[in-house]
């Protein structure tokens, strides 16, 4: 996995050389998370905090509901990573905290566990940053005569995965240094995110060959790495099912409607917002390129042999909301939005005729209705005042329903209702689904 760094300062997007100097910085926070969580989780690091300053959690807040995000800095306790996780990250990233124990330098064993029994194992990366095989603390400046193999063993038990940042080549540009990263991957078995110094391709494939996750900060804010681009060469091309039928000749590269330049495809799921499955195919390097460029979800056509965009006859886009890659790179699920119909059937999916009716699918119908009013639209008639009016009315026929078909039937006008004051208040469901999610993991 590609993952994107959002390194946060006075509540601005900053990219630091050595974790001190300032090299650049955004005010586009919020566009920045929306962009990088195409391509996969984004990893957003409170700096302030993680020095002991006023936290960004105001800044950070609406990024947890937007993108798929890793928080880190100032975390301490298994509070404040309970906290992180109920607001919506996925993930929390354990620092300095992990290596202080009792005034002095040590792998925080309790600490750790207190965290992994809070939010489990598997939310929770211990950073190990080191330079020169050192663990560094206190945003790099504190060296603690802590070894980092040493220490990667120590915490693994109780974590899910590693950051490990090359502090030395950290902001310079000047590639990261393989020889730790080799000897980690060899110490131990969980996942593992390299950072530090990656500035190009080659560097992304081979972290990526030894089983590791690539973290992007400096190469990807400069323009030297693009997203789409480390997103396509991190994929395990080498499992992909071989279509023998391509053969390019020598030296050439086909063009996009022409077929695959290696013959190696990968196969894709496309899946709605709401989680219904639309279809799968197959896809190449240039089908996933176009993909990017377009927007739109592009696949191979075996059959044709060919680059070819769904939709592209009838109307029925398939457009790229995020993207993501399977535990062992070699499947990709799309997550799009779709205009119309996908099946050649007519049917809204290949595997079922008709749309899966969702609290989402309720959202998007009543809002329509309101954006486009149609003759006999009882719902377009709705004012707000009447609407609050018929909620109070369904609840208390709601409370009072006995049998079972009763209280399906007033459970049903009581969501109709409340979904339809939600559209008009500008609220999506999601919004309500996250707030609910909040509060089942506080």
């Amino acid at each position: 996995m590609i993952i994107a760094s959002i390194d946060i300062q006075n509540s601005k997007a900053v990219q630091l050389k050595q974790g001190k100097d300032l090299v650049l910085e955004r005010d586009n926070i919020t566009e920045l998370a929306q962009e990088f969580d195409k391509y996969g989780e984004v990893a957003v690091i409170d700096l302030d905090a993680a020095m002991g300053k006023k936290s960004n959690i105001d800044t950070i807040k609406p990024l947890l509901r937007i993108a798929e995000c890793r928080v880190g800095g100032g975390i301490r306790t298994a509070d404040d990573a309970k906290q992180f996780v109920s607001l919506g990250a996925k993930k929390v990233i354990i620092g300095s905290a992990a290596f202080r124990k009792d005034g002095r330098f040590a792998v925080n064993k309790d600490l750790l566990q207190s965290i992994s029994k809070a939010i489990g194992r598997e939310r929770v990366i211990v950073a190990v940053d080191a330079n020169k095989s050192e663990i560094f603390v206190d945003g790099w400046k504190t060296p603690t005569g802590l070894d980092l193999l040493d220490a990667a063993k120590a915490v693994e038990p109780f974590v899910g995965e590693l950051l490990f940042t090359c502090i030395e080549r950290e902001g310079m540009m000047q590639g990261i240094d393989f020889e730790p990263v080799i000897q980690l991957r060899e110490t131990v078995s969980c996942l593992i995110t390299a950072a530090g110094g990656v500035s190009n391709m080659e560097e992304i494939e081979n972290l990526v060959s030894l089983g590791c996750d690539v973290q992007l900060g400096m190469a990807l804010y400069t323009g030297k790495i693009k997203l789409a681009d480390a997103f396509i060469r991190s994929l395990n091309w080498k499992k992909g099912a071989r279509n023998d039928s391509i053969k390019p000749e020598a030296g050439s590269r086909l063009s996009i409607g022409s077929g695959s330049e290696s013959g190696l495809l990968l196969p894709v799921i496309a899946q709605s917002i709401d989680g219904q499955v639309m279809m799968t195919g197959f896809t190449d390097e240039t089908a996933l390129t176009q993909t990017f460029k377009s927007g739109n979800l592009c696949f191979f056509s075996r059959t044709r042999n060919k680059i070819w965009m769904k939709g592209e006859t009838s109307g029925n886009i398939l457009k790229l909301l995020r993207i993501r890659a399977d535990c062992d790179r070699d499947a990709i699920l799309a997550i799009v939005a779709p205009h119309g119909p996908v099946c050649h059937t007519g049917a809204w999916s290949c595997f079922s005729t008709d749309r899966s009716y969702t609290l989402e699918y309720l959202h998007s119908v009543i809002a329509e209705r309101f954006k486009n009013p149609v003759a006999g639209s009882y719902t377009a008639t709705l004012d707000d005042k009447l609407v609050r009016e018929k909620i109070m009315e369904e609840a208390e026929e709601l409370c009072t329903a006995m049998s079972h078909d009763e209280l399906v039937w007033e459970a049903a006008d009581l969501f109709y209702f409340a979904t339809v004051l939600l559209a008009k208040s500008g609220i999506n469901i999601s919004e309500v689904l996250d707030e609910l999610d909040r509060r089942h993991k506080k």
